[in-house]
């Protein structure tokens, strides 16, 4: 069966962003491109992990290049603070990721594969590859993943995903300072604690 491919060569907006309140959030990682949109839903690691890796490429692009590529400087703040392009419609659940750095038009590329069974999702930065390429941990299972999402973005683009990624994932249940587990209003209960509940600060 073919793979079904949803390409954006030059997308106006590429963002992380969610659905649902905290604690019952859904995570999407959306493209648009004049009219067209395609969202795809993942885990939230899979949002943090993917920022990391981004700022990691455009770091070692900088540090490559010599500063002939316009790279700018990490941010805190994203200039896209707006909500995910309606309807938000789920193409399929992101499995692995892939990440390369284009040379040729200075844009790095993301695949997004859909998940398949018994795979490891995950990103693996190959830091000493003259391409600065991040492959899958297990490269098989883009072979059987059915859909793929590909982006191609500038590396100001990218900037500003990475600002908004950081945001979008800090911005859920805080972090329980024992065992770092998300907690509810009402506490959880802690396995640092032997199975007591404990309250949120």
């Amino acid at each position: 069966m073919a793979i079904v491919v949803h390409r954006y060569e030059a997308p106006d907006r590429f963002v992380a962003g969610t659905v649902g309140e905290p604690g019952e959030r859904t995570f999407f990682l959306q493209a648009r491109e004049g009219n067209r949109i395609t969202s795809v839903a993942c885990e939230k690691q899979q949002v943090s992990v993917l920022a990391e890796h981004l700022e990691r490429v455009l770091d070692e692009v900088v540090r490559r290049t010599g500063g002939r590529v316009d790279v700018p400087p990490p941010r805190q703040v994203p200039d896209d603070t707006q909500p995910l392009d309606a309807p938000i419609t789920e193409e399929f659940r992101v499995g692995t990721m892939t990440i390369a750095w284009d040379s040729e038009d200075n844009r790095i590329v993301i695949e997004m594969f859909s998940s398949t069974d018994a795979e490891v999702s995950g990103l693996e930065l190959t830091e000493d590859d003259p391409e600065i390429e991040a492959e899958v941990v297990q490269a098989m299972e883009e072979e059987r993943a059915e859909e793929v999402f590909v982006v191609r973005i500038t590396p100001r683009t990218a900037r500003d995903f990475v600002a908004r990624a950081q945001a979008v994932v800090s911005a859920g249940r805080p972090s329980c300072p024992f065992c770092l587990q998300p907690m509810d209003p009402e506490g959880h209960i802690c396995p640092r604690a032997n199975g007591y509940r404990r309250p949120l600060f």
